[in-house]
C-alpha cells in the first residue's frame, strides 16, 4: 500500500523542480490530448513551444511575448504579494476590467484633445479602477469576516456586465454606425500606449511589469512590511505575538494586486487591444493564477513563468491556425500546468512511502 509520509521539513529540492515537472508532465499529457483529438502530439507540443521562438515567422511573434506576458507578469505581482500572506484574491479578472474602463473612460473624456497629461491621467485612473474594485472584498473582510474569495470571484461577473454595459452605452463610439464598443484608442495619440521602441514589442506595460517585478523583490527581501507579508503567511500566530496588523495587511495586499491588475487593463486598452469592447477580456486574470503558483511566488520567477505562459497563448494560436486545433484544447492544456503543479507540489511537504498493509 502507498502512503505519503509528512517530511520533516519542506523538501527544497521539489520545491525547485516542481515547476519543471509540471511542465514536463503537461507536455506529455498535452501530447495524449492532441493525439485524442487526431492531431500528431509531437507536432502539436513543437509548435506551441517551438514555432514563436524559432520558427519562419518568428520575427513577427518573439515582440508578442511582451505583449501578452506584460500583464500576466503585473497582476500575477500583485496576486504573489496577497497569497504568500494567505489572502487569496481570485478577482483579478474583474480589477483588470475595471481599470480598463476607468483608464479608458478618463482618455476618452478629454476626446479629441491633444495633451501629454492626459495618458498619465489614464495610468493614475486605470490603477484606482482596479483598487476601488479589490477594496469591495478588501472592506468586506475586514469589516464583517466574509471570504475573498467568494466575493473577489462574483465580482469577476459584475464587473463583466458592467463592461457589457459601458460598451453598449456609457463609452460607447458615437461614430461607431451602432456598433458596440468604444473608439479605437490606438487612433487618439495622447491615449495611446504606443511602442517605445518601433516592432519590438516593448511598450509602458511591459517597462511598468519590470518594476513591479524590481520593486516586489525589494519588498519582499529588504523591507519590514515584506517581511510581515512571509511571516503572516508562514506562521500566522507568530505574526500576531509580532505586532502584524492583520487588517492593513489584507487591505494593503488586496488593493496592491488590485491596482496593478487595473493598471494591466489600462496598458492593455490603450495599447494592444485599443478598444473597451463585450469582449474584451480574455482571462489574464485567472492565468495570472498560474503564474504565480508556476513562479513559486517569487517575482524573478513570475516573471519567467509570464513568459512561458505568454508562450503558449501566442504557440496555441499558432497551432489553431496551422493545425487546427480548437481553443478549447489550447485551454485545457493550461489548465493542465496549473493541475500538475499543485499535485506535484504535494511532494514539497510529503513523500510518497510504501507500507505494508496489515492482515488482520
Amino acid at each position: 500500500m502507498i502512503v505519503l509520509e509528512k517530511r520533516p521539513q519542506p523538501s527544497k529540492a521539489w520545491s525547485y523542480a516542481t515547476p519543471l515537472v509540471a511542465v514536463v508532465a503537461t507536455m506529455i499529457f498535452g501530447g495524449v490530448l492532441f493525439a485524442i483529438l487526431g492531431k500528431n502530439p509531437i507536432e502539436a507540443i513543437g509548435t506551441i513551444f517551438w514555432e514563436p521562438l524559432f520558427g519562419e515567422f518568428a520575427f513577427y511573434y518573439r515582440p508578442q511575448l511582451l505583449v501578452k506576458g506584460a500583464p500576466l507578469v503585473l497582476i500575477a505581482i500583485g496576486l504573489s504579494l496577497g497569497f504568500r500572506a494567505g489572502i487569496w484574491n481570485i478577482g483579478a479578472e474583474g480589477q483588470y476590467i475595471m481599470g480598463a474602463i476607468f483608464g479608458a473612460g478618463a482618455g476618452l473624456a478629454f476626446y479629441p484633445l491633444e495633451a501629454w497629461y492626459i495618458f498619465p491621467i489614464m495610468v493614475i485612473a486605470g490603477a484606482f479602477g482596479g483598487w476601488l474594485w479589490a477594496m469591495i472584498p478588501a472592506f468586506l473582510k475586514v469589516r464583517f469576516g466574509t471570504n475573498e474569495i467568494l466575493v473577489s470571484l462574483m465580482l469577476v461577473y459584475v464587473a463583466e456586465q458592467m463592461l457589457a454595459s459601458v460598451s453598449l452605452g456609457l463609452l460607447k463610439n458615437p461614430e461607431g454606425f451602432g456598433f458596440p464598443g468604444s473608439r479605437n484608442l490606438q487612433s487618439y495619440d495622447s491615449a495611446h500606449n504606443a511602442e517605445l521602441i518601433a516592432g519590438s514589442g516593448m511598450h509602458w506595460g511591459v517597462v511598468t511589469a519590470l518594476i513591479a517585478v524590481i520593486f516586489a523583490y525589494i519588498l519582499l527581501n529588504r523591507h519590514m512590511l515584506g517581511f510581515h507579508i512571509r511571516l503572516t503567511g508562514e506562521a500566522p500566530r507568530a505574526a500576531k505575538f509580532a505586532g502584524v496588523n492583520p487588517a492593513r495587511l489584507i487591505l494593503f495586499c488586496l488593493g496592491l494586486s488590485g491596482a496593478l491588475a487595473g493598471l494591466a487593463g489600462m496598458f492593455e486598452v490603450s495599447g494592444p487591444s485599443g478598444v473597451v469592447s463585450i469582449d474584451f477580456n480574455v482571462g489574464y486574470g485567472f492565468t495570472a493564477i498560474i503564474v504565480a503558483f508556476l513562479g513559486r511566488l517569487h517575482p524573478v520567477g513570475i516573471l519567467l513563468a509570464g513568459g512561458l505562459m505568454a508562450l503558449t497563448y501566442i504557440g496555441g494560436e499558432i497551432a489553431q491556425s496551422q493545425l487546427g486545433l480548437p481553443a478549447a484544447a489550447i485551454q485545457v492544456f493550461q489548465g493542465m500546468l496549473l493541475f500538475f503543479l499543485l499535485a506535484f507540489d504535494l511532494l514539497t511537504n510529503y513523500r510518497i512511502r510504501a507500507a505494508r498493509s496489515e492482515v488482520a
